[in-house]
């Protein structure tokens, strides 16, 4: 059995569909901080059958929350401080996210002007469907 062990202060994403944790990683930028990492991939779940887990050593703020909705809501995001989970943060879809999806229109103004920020609007919060506020392409949500 692999052991990890815990961590003194930071986070812990769990419940992360199997597979997504390298894509998770990427999409909240955590390559681009000094935190330590520890990515535990395919553990098995009584309910998920297999996910991935992230322990990340850092500032719990340095967390985009809304990143991390858009990609899977489910996730649970623990608080850990002296080695013991304080907090739980509840993930909620945002009614508006900027620069996570990008537009795959290529009529819409942001492929065009480059410096333009992709926003994108939730419109059906039960199918989780975003569309660009540009030009209403539905987003497809793939990272």
């Amino acid at each position: 059995m692999l052991k990890i062990g815990k961590i003194e202060q930071g986070f812990v994403l769990d419940h992360i569909q199997a597979g997504m944790s390298l894509k998770l990683y990427h999409q909240l930028q955590l390559d681009k901080t000094d935190c330590t990492v520890a990515m535990i991939m395919n553990a098995k779940s009584n309910k998920m059958g297999k996910k991935d887990i992230l322990k990340v050593e850092c500032d719990v703020n340095q967390l985009n929350l809304d990143v991390l909705a858009v990609i899977d809501h489910n996730i649970t995001v623990n608080v850990i401080k002296d080695g013991e989970i304080v907090a739980k943060k509840e993930l909620i879809l945002p009614k508006e996210i900027r620069n996570v999806l990008k537009c795959k229109n290529p009529r819409c103004i942001t492929s065009i002007e480059q410096e333009l920020p992709h926003i994108f609007v939730l419109t059906d919060e039960e199918k989780e469907i975003y569309r660009c506020k540009y030009c209403e392409e539905k987003s497809d949500k793939k990272f």
